[in-house]
């Protein structure tokens, strides 16, 4: 398949070759007898020219351990067996330490200590990590060709943004108030220039050791469970000239850009569409299907479908697969499915892929 060429539906691409084992408590994923490989068609859905209805988890996500953040953060997948340090602190790439919460099953800089007073103390006393130094090789050999498959949609995820690595030097309070303190302003815009310069350097060693990756997903939590962090005047002043570097410069080597930020952050959109993002999954405590409806058209959003298959029959499940199609899979704005699994059974996934492979077909012909 090619991006002029969609096929049309054979029914034999019902047929389940393998299931891929699901992350964090998800089910399995069932794969079908696509007519072309999962990268190709992760492709045409960033091109918003989509082949079938795609899945977040459709992507292969890697934290490759010579990013010394994702040790640090109990964060590994990659090839080789990665244990977490569950018992101490771990530094990052700054050395600054994070420690295991086992609670809710990630890391964190403990708090009441922070590194620095104030942006500019941070300045004076931050020493900066040498990329360079890092095993690119020995990562490039372990991983190519092994978890790094050319058939896969391969994306590196990349945390501790721009207002997270803030959070990690100066305690949530401290970064906050860097931001909106004019006496403060020019010292943080001065570490996001220095800290964009540094991000691109690494994703650009990326790019390099590993062939086959195809985009990114960068992290920065910017809300709460009820609000953002911060005014989308702010944001747009402070982080997303930024941010807006390190998405030009991966554009400019072909790669996608996802965003992944936690919080009430439906404010914030036209700020993540002017930083560059392609697409956002939000969490599900954000109105998705409003998202879609505002912003789809210009970023790709995964839409929780709020479905429940509770007292339905297969055939009404199949029912609200094409409802969903036809809501959410429009001409050049298409979605995400979002990582929910609720409604998916067999029935409805069947629908789902079917219906959306026809649909797909059928606008190519037009």
């Amino acid at each position: 398949m090619t991006e002029m060429s969609v096929p049309e539906f054979d029914s034999r691409e019902l047929v389940i070759v393998r299931e891929d084992p699901g992350m964090w408590g998800l089910p399995p994923t069932p794969v079908y007898s696509y007519p072309c490989s999962m990268k190709e068609a992760m492709k045409a859905a960033y091109r918003k020219e989509p082949y079938w209805q795609m899945f977040g988890v459709d992507q292969k996500m890697m934290t490759p351990a010579v990013i010394p953040d994702n040790a640090a953060r109990a964060f590994v997948f990659e090839a080789q067996k990665f244990e977490p340090v569950t018992d101490g602190t771990v530094p990052d790439m700054f050395g600054i330490e994070w420690e295991f919460v086992p609670a809710v099953g990630g890391s964190m800089v403990r708090p009441g200590k922070p590194f620095a007073e104030d942006a500019g103390a941070l300045l004076q006393k931050l020493v900066w990590p040498d990329p360079a130094a890092w095993d690119w090789e020995g990562s490039a050999k372990a991983n190519n060709e092994t978890y790094l498959k050319s058939e896969n949609y391969n994306t590196i995820t990349f945390l501790t943004g721009w207002f997270e690595r803030l959070i990690s030097m100066l305690d949530f309070e401290g970064a906050l108030m860097a931001l909106y303190d004019e006496d403060q302003k020019d010292a943080v815009n001065e570490f996001f220039v220095r800290l964009s310069d540094l991000y691109i350097d690494i994703l650009g060693r990326c790019i390099e050791a590993y062939p086959e990756v195809d985009g990114f997903s960068i992290h920065d939590d910017w809300g709460s469970q009820k609000e953002t962090f911060f005014s989308p005047e702010l944001c747009a002043e402070m982080i997303v000239p930024h941010m807006r570097r390190v998405t030009d410069f991966l554009h400019g080597k072909g790669k996608s850009c996802d965003f992944h930020s936690c919080g009430q952050n439906l404010r914030q959109v036209p700020n993540m569409i002017a930083a560059g993002w392609d697409s956002w999954f939000p969490q599900t405590i954000v109105d998705t299907q409003k998202v879609y409806e505002l912003y789809g058209d210009k970023i790709l959003v995964g839409v929780d479908p709020k479905i429940s298959r509770e007292n339905k029959t297969d055939e009404e499940l199949r029912a609200e697969a094409k409802s969903f199609v036809d809501r959410f899979m429009q001409p050049g704005k298409p979605c995400f499915f979002h990582y929910t699994m609720d409604c998916c059974t067999r029935s409805f996934r069947d629908a789902l892929y079917e219906y959306s492979r026809r649909k797909a077909a059928s606008a190519a012909r037009q």
